[in-house]
Formats: structure tokens, C-alpha cells, sequence
């Protein structure tokens, strides 16, 4: 089975981090780019952070660079996204994807044929 697991939302403070987890299954991890995207009510859906696992190729929204990083554990087959400095602006539906997109095409474009997981929510209170 071909599946995405993300896991790690929570409520925060303001200023504070949290460590989302997108734990990979069922696929050739190396093969793929994976994304980091959220959405908020009222809001369109926001490409955070992708990472090209082969090679390590990273791209951050504007709106996160210098808080938030992609590490990856290949090992276990989990990407994660480091975030800190949190703010209520953050708060958000927190969802992963899987492709073969480079890592630009996928966070700012629409994926719409790609893997998702089913998400988990970031709530940062002010």
C-alpha cells in the first residue's frame, strides 16, 4: 500500500515549534519529491516546503524561510518539517504529498495528481 502518514499538530504558542512528521510507505523513497503544503479556512492551499529525496533539493515559501526546514530521516523513510518562531499566522491544516516533481513545481503548483496524506492541524495561539 502506497501511503502518506502525517502526524505531529498540535496546539503551540506563539514563538514556539512543533515537528511534523510525514511518514512514507509502499514506494521507492529515493524516487520521489515530497511536500510540505497547509491551508487554512477561507484560504488557498500554500506549497510550505518540498524536498527532492535523492538528491536533497529544498524550496521554502517565502513566508517561512529562516523558520522552518525539511529535514529527512531516509532510513526511516520520514520527512519532517522543523517549524519554530511560530505565529498565529501559521495555523493551519498541515498536509504531505508525494511526487516526481522537481521540488519548485511542486510547492508552486498545484500537485494535483500527486499522493496525499490525510494531514494534521497546527493551531499557534497568539
Amino acid at each position: 500500500e502506497v501511503q502518506l502518514q502525517a502526524s505531529g499538530g498540535g496546539l503551540v504558542q506563539a514563538g514556539g515549534s512543533l515537528r511534523l512528521s510525514c511518514a512514507a510507505s509502499g514506494f521507492t523513497f529515493d524516487d520521489y519529491t515530497i511536500g510540505w503544503f497547509r491551508q487554512a479556512p477561507g484560504k488557498e492551499r500554500e506549497g510550505v516546503s518540498c524536498i527532492k529525496i535523492s538528491d536533497g533539493t529544498t524550496y521554502y515559501a517565502n513566508s517561512v524561510k529562516g523558520r522552518f526546514t525539511i529535514p529527512s530521516d531516509n532510513a526511516k523513510k520520514t520527512v519532517y518539517l522543523q517549524m519554530s518562531s511560530l505565529n498565529p499566522e501559521d495555523t493551519a491544516g498541515y498536509y504531505c504529498a508525494v511526487d516526481r516533481l522537481t521540488v519548485e513545481t511542486m510547492c508552486v503548483l498545484p500537485p494535483t495528481d500527486s499522493l496525499w496524506g490525510q494531514g494534521t492541524l497546527v493551531t499557534v495561539s497568539s
